[in-house]
């Protein structure tokens, strides 16, 4: 019985037990899939965009903060996307002390003239969000303007009230988990047009800033054995970098070369290398990219490092569309594996070991 065999996996090998989780509800329930595999190919614009559609005057959306992420850049663009005056349309107001007089006073003049109204870091005002669900309430009363919208950020906390919660929309910008998620989030945090206008090496090597983005970030799992220390890396280094490399090969369109080890500088000695504090892992950082930013990367290069004889695999495309990169990531990728990051496979004992407690 699978359950059983679950029981066995948990007692033997209690470092696998999420893997034979995650197979026990892909094989057990109906559409096991969807429950394991988050949505990677949605972009944070995407899924705003479709949380819109769902929302009314009386449902709030309520961002749940993470590192690197901001909301405010979504909505101004969903609000670009809908032909509004964003100075005229969307009001902003970073609650504090003393802000919560002018919340009311936007929340009013929103609420009879549709406006958007978006209240930043509320966890910071917790006393104040038992009375914003009144007057929510009192504003479903009375009948809202049908443009009015409440968007709400804030810090995962305990002091939100249940009430407000359960009325809002809630999105949160979790980071995937495994090397596949990962991947697919950051090829799709691009979007379609973005991708599909490059030449084909500038789609390559954003491709390889993705792989190489996904990397730097999955070996924080790792503990000790990934990073000395734990860096905060973000999409904003892997969109600062995919600008950098559009302007740099913008600039050098008429010699035809690129320019890697300006690239190489700039992506592991700024833009990533700009959180790394510590040597060895700064050291690290730049010989990873000197193996991957290289011509051969442009010739459906082998992305896995150290990987000859142990019959894995996962090379770069070449000139596809976005829809074929991501295809290519779904069905050319293997497993997870720590030989993904250069690692030996003993590598996530540890890691999975203390996951499964």
């Amino acid at each position: 019985m699978p359950f059983e065999k679950l029981l066995v996996i948990r007692c033997l090998r209690p470092d696998r037990i999420t893997t034979a989780l995650d197979n026990f509800i892909r094989k057990v329930m109906p559409a096991g899939n969807e429950f394991v595999d988050c949505d990677s190919t949605s972009n944070s614009k995407q899924i705003l965009e479709s949380a819109y559609k769902d929302s009314n005057p009386t449902i709030p959306i309520y961002f749940i903060l993470s590192p690197g992420v901001n909301p405010v850049e979504d909505v101004e663009y969903l609000a670009k996307q809908m032909n509004y005056d964003i100075k005229k349309m969307l009001l902003t107001v970073a609650l504090g002390q003393g802000q919560d007089k002018n919340a009311d006073d936007k929340l009013d003049a929103a609420h009879k003239d549709g406006y958007w109204v978006m209240l930043q870091n509320v966890h910071l005002m917790p006393a104040y969000l038992y009375e914003l669900e009144k007057r929510l309430a009192r504003f479903s009363m009375e009948g809202s303007h049908p443009n009015f919208r409440l968007f709400l950020t804030s810090d995962p906390s305990n002091a939100i009230p249940i009430g407000l919660l359960e009325k809002s929309i809630k999105l949160t910008n979790e980071p995937p988990q495994g090397l596949k998620d990962n991947m697919k989030r950051a090829f799709s945090f691009f979007k379609k047009e973005e991708i599909e206008e490059r030449e084909a090496k500038i789609k390559t090597i954003i491709f390889g800033l993705c792989y190489f983005h996904s990397v730097m970030c999955e070996r924080r799992k790792f503990g000790t054995k990934g990073w000395n220390r734990h860096y905060p890396f973000s999409m904003g280094d892997l969109r600062d970098s995919a600008i950098i490399l559009t302007n740099y090969m913008e600039q050098n369109q008429a010699s035809g070369k690129i320019p890697w080890d300006d690239l190489k500088y700039l992506f592991g000695a700024i833009m990533y290398g700009g959180h790394i504090v510590d040597d060895w892992d700064r050291r690290f950082c730049l010989a990873y990219l000197d193996n991957l930013m290289n011509d051969s990367l442009l010739d459906e290069a082998e992305m896995f490092p150290f990987i000859e004889g142990k019959n894995i695999s996962f090379k770069a495309p070449t000139n596809m569309g976005h829809e074929q990169y991501l295809k290519h990531i779904e069905q050319e990728l293997p497993p997870e594996t720590p030989l993904a990051y250069g690692m030996h496979p003993n590598a996530e004992i540890d890691f999975r070991t203390t996951q499964c407690v």
